[in-house]
């Protein structure tokens, strides 16, 4: 395999619009994961997760 020479970009989150930095060691983990580069910035990525979590219910108690 051969090795890929990363550096850090800047992106533009299509959320919110912020520009966030992709690092060079993200970069690297996205592509040994075979993950496309993220389209949301950290921030965005945190609350679309939490709303995510929050539509799931979480733990209920079982009822006997």
């Amino acid at each position: 395999m051969y090795e890929q020479n990363f550096q850090n970009q800047e992106l533009q989150c299509v959320e919110c619009g912020a520009i966030f930095e992709f690092s060079a060691e993200d970069q690297e983990f996205y592509a040994k994961k075979g993950y496309s580069a993220p389209k949301r910035c950290p921030q965005c990525r945190a609350r679309r997760k939490a709303q995510q979590n929050d539509n799931r219910g979480g733990y209920r108690e079982r009822r006997y």
